[in-house]
């Protein structure tokens, strides 16, 4: 029997207000970017399943996986990924420093990590239990240096490199304290229904590819960014929210 996800289900009111693609010219080229709620002709109902989805975007799923940057930043910037997404390691690997360095680190934004599984074969669903991994590392206060760990070592998708050896492995080198505790965790299925949690809320925005970022700032509209895009892009986006 499934389980049902731990908060319950997305409010299916939600899925209506769906996602509309635009093209926005930002440094001069063209650039892939989501506006959410234009379709929608009833603007009270829009606003308030608008702020239904903005709530779920900015909160993180387990306390200890909270977003990085001060709670004064006015931005969030939501980043929806696999773990074995060559994009999304694209993204870490070239363009996230920059965005810490110039943003989070300055308290202009926070950044969340959601993951947005799509690279599952049914044989072993590694990107799901990398996600899960994550989260036992949660548990000892190192998610995000086992967030980081997994896309510093990713090789590929459907590969072979994660695997229940190679994510405990992994904690071994982020120095988690209770390695035991970690590998029962991780055996047990702890916090699948967190993982389908966030897949879900993908879903239910109308997300179809990883990386998808979206950008929340409080009584704006949000956007959103679609692939790995260059630090510019992402300046732009945040440059438009901070204007308004």
């Amino acid at each position: 029997m499934k389980k049902k996800s731990r908060s319950g289900k997305i409010n299916k009111k939600a899925v209506i207000l769906g996602i509309v693609l635009a093209v926005v010219i930002i440094g001069g080229s063209a650039t892939a970017f989501l506006s959410m709620g234009q379709n929608n002709s009833n603007r009270s109902t829009q606003t308030s399943q608008l702020d239904e989805i903005v709530k779920k975007l900015t909160q993180p799923v387990l306390s200890n996986a909270s977003a990085l940057g001060s709670d004064a930043g006015q931005i969030t910037l939501i980043e929806f990924g696999d773990y074995q997404c060559q994009e999304c390691t694209k993204f870490h690997k070239e363009t996230l420093s920059q965005i810490i360095n110039n943003y989070v680190n300055t308290g202009a934004i926070k950044f969340l990590f959601k993951d947005f599984v799509i690279n599952d074969r049914p044989s072993d669903k590694a990107s799901t239990l990398a996600a899960r991994a994550s989260y036992c590392a949660a548990d000892q206060g190192k998610y995000w240096q086992y967030h980081d760990e997994l896309y510093s070592n990713s090789q590929g998708e459907n590969t072979g490199w994660i695997s229940n050896e190679s994510l405990k492995q992994f904690a071994r080198n982020v120095k988690v304290p209770d390695l035991t505790k970690f590998s029962e965790c991780l055996d047990s299925q702890k916090y699948n229904d967190v993982v389908m949690e966030n897949v879900q809320l993908a879903q239910a925005i109308g997300l179809k590819s990883a990386p998808t970022f979206i950008l929340v700032r409080e009584g704006k509209e949000p956007l959103g960014i679609v692939g790995a895009q260059p630090f510019n892009v992402f300046q732009g986006a945040i440059s438009q929210l901070e204007k308004s």
